[in-house]
């Protein structure tokens, strides 16, 4: 593959935000196949920065143009036995190809840097975009079915929730008359008049249901909540006048 090298050098030096960047100290091992050994050499420090598959590295941070280029197709990012602690490398498939073993300051850093150089590659985000169109094709199949399915109305559920007795105000119950006396739920009879009738303070029309659909009204459904408070109201006043005449 030729690259054209004032077109990558001005990539590399461009305001395009890099994947990764730092400090990597870099020594090249050259695989002679015939001789069956490894030549490599001395480490230097250098500014490494990574855009896309392409990772450049510096003389320094302040280098205007990068001393080399790794292009990271077709190679293997692997944790590698060496004298020097935070070692990595980076290995190519063709025989005989070079290897670039890189040394970082810190475990998070050789992390970081093997992390970064593992998802460079073309091969690995084609890997990606198999996998998401693999859960997208899930995921629109899982909304298709749930489109078909009949749906339970929330509303309904809600009016059901909202219209239990047990829920309601307790001057909105309606009144049981059971031999001359109001009952309310469990609790203690009220002397109630003639037998049939209404008891004392019950409207005989019960108002309109707040969780009924005609009843969607905020002020409505504000007053048909409101008229426990105001009755205490209005009885905590009648204590106070008979209190202090």
């Amino acid at each position: 593959m030729k690259l054209n090298e004032r077109s990558v050098a001005h990539y590399a030096t461009c305001d395009s935000p890099a994947d990764h960047a730092g400090f990597l100290r870099k020594r090249v091992e050259r695989h002679h196949h015939h001789a069956h050994h490894h030549h490599a050499t001395s480490y230097q420090r250098r500014w490494f920065v990574l855009k896309g598959n392409l990772l450049f590295y510096f003389e320094e941070r302040e280098s205007r143009e990068p001393v080399g280029l790794v292009v990271l197709e077709g190679c293997t990012v692997e944790l590698c036995e060496a004298a020097e602690e935070f070692a990595f490398a980076i290995r190519f498939d063709d025989a005989g190809a070079r290897a670039y073993v890189l040394v970082a300051d810190g475990q998070a850093a050789m992390e970081a840097w093997v992390k970064a150089l593992s998802r460079a590659s073309f091969d690995y985000m084609r890997l990606v975009v198999r996998e998401l169109e693999k859960q997208l094709e899930e995921a629109c199949k899982s909304l298709a079915a749930c489109q078909k399915s009949p749906r339970r109305s929330s509303s309904s559920g809600r009016k059901r929730h909202l219209s239990n007795p047990a829920l309601l105000p307790l001057q909105e119950k309606p009144a049981v008359l059971e031999n001359g006396y109001s009952t309310w739920g469990s609790g203690g009879g009220v002397p109630a008049g003639a037998a049939g009738s209404p008891a004392p303070g019950v409207s005989p029309a019960m108002p309109e249901s707040p969780v009924s659909p005609e009843t969607a009204c905020f002020s409505k459904l504000h007053s048909w909540y409101g008229q426990e408070i105001v009755a205490l109201r209005r009885e905590w006043q009648e204590r106070q006048k008979r209190g202090h005449p």
